[in-house]
């Protein structure tokens, strides 16, 4: 099928070498195939005919970034404010006060950093806050509702402002996910601490009581993200198809709010996963029961990066292509010190990481003879 694509492409490329969506469809199609220079190859024919074609212009920096090429993906990323895919999970911000983007010592001014994308997004790139702060910048910090309490503990903002609340002055502003950008980062400087997000204390002390004295090891799981994210489809997974592969001397513990009707009948009928859904109001919630785990075991979601952020042994299953930020071929993570990150060999198939994640379930916690 590919191969077939991949012909046609080539012959209308050979009728036309100046049709800049050729070019485009054909290095999508590379990037399925993981010939990864063949796919910026092609981006890079598109923009050669047409310099603003965000579509082109920003998956061409998300190839850079999944290989590794910050240098060169992070200001191509910024095309992510002209291009209808991303426009589709993120809104441009309209501020009078300037964007600031690195060029100019802000030290000593407030600079709002502005929340956009996902969940994960801000929990990802918040980091930036407390290395801001060093600085000597006021940082504001807005996220979205469900997040700021819990970002109420992260070290480096003066404030943290909900999404839709009226902001204090500030004097500059800039995206969150622009920051990397903005402070140059690379593969050697990503501000990496083993844990930068703590849950409360009292959030902590009530979640230990509500799960009881420990007699086994913690695992917490989590098997789907937002539905309506572009790539769901790949990274998410139905729990009856992972089940059988979950070693039963563990205790097991839902992580996740929201549960899809595709799973509740899997749930019902093994309550064996503990599920506290009525009883996670917002991430503060969610993280304080991550901190009771011994590792969480996850897909590409939010709990991924609440998790990392909060130091906890983190697992990811991750699909055959995945998100641009888990890097080729790795299967560790420059963001996140804790993380463990198990890839699909073949696409759409799981089977193979359901085995290994079992297998390593098994020798770490496997009771001492």
């Amino acid at each position: 099928m590919a191969a077939e694509a991949l012909s046609s492409y080539d012959i209308a490329i050979a009728i036309d070498a100046t049709d800049a969506l050729t070019h485009y469809n054909r290095a999508l199609l590379m990037q399925e195939m993981h010939r990864w220079d063949d796919a910026i190859a092609s981006y890079d024919r598109a923009i050669a005919i047409n310099p603003n074609y965000a579509e082109a212009q920003f998956n061409r920096s998300l190839a850079l970034l999944f290989l590794g090429d910050f240098a060169m993906g992070w200001p191509s990323f910024e095309w992510r404010w002209k291009s209808a895919q991303r426009l589709s999970i993120g809104e441009v911000r309209d501020f009078s006060k300037p964007l600031w983007l690195g060029a100019e010592s802000i030290a000593g001014k407030r600079l709002l950093l502005h929340c956009e994308g996902g969940f994960g997004d801000t929990l990802q790139f918040c980091r930036y806050a407390t290395c801001l702060a060093a600085d000597g910048v006021i940082v504001i910090l807005e996220a979205q509702p469900t997040l700021t309490s819990l970002l109420a503990n992260l070290d480096g903002p003066s404030s943290v402002v909900a999404k839709g609340s009226p902001l204090p002055p500030f004097d500059y502003h800039c995206p969150l996910m622009s920051l990397p950008l903005a402070l140059k980062t690379d593969l050697d400087s990503v501000p990496a601490s083993p844990q930068y997000l703590s849950s409360h204390e009292g959030s902590l002390a009530r979640w230990r009581r509500r799960l009881g004295k420990r007699t086994r090891p913690r695992v917490g799981l989590a098997w789907s993200g937002n539905p309506k994210n572009p790539i769901d489809t790949c990274r998410t997974i139905n729990l009856a198809d992972w089940i059988d592969y979950l070693p039963r001397d563990l205790d097991y513990v839902c992580i996740q709010k929201e549960c899809r009707s595709a799973d509740h009948e899997t749930l019902q009928s093994n309550r064996w996963i503990s599920r506290f859904d009525d009883e996670l109001h917002d991430f503060s919630d969610t993280a304080a029961l991550c901190e009771c785990m011994d590792v969480i075991v996850t897909v590409d979601t939010s709990v991924a990066h609440l998790s990392g952020a909060l130091g906890r042994p983190t697992w990811i299953l991750l699909p055959f292509t995945p998100d641009w930020r888990w890097l080729r071929h790795r299967t560790d993570s420059p963001w996140y010190p804790t993380m463990k990150l198990y890839r699909q060999a073949v696409p759409g198939v799981w089977k193979d990481v359901f085995v290994r994640i079992a297998a390593d379930l098994h020798d770490q916690f496997e009771p001492a003879g």
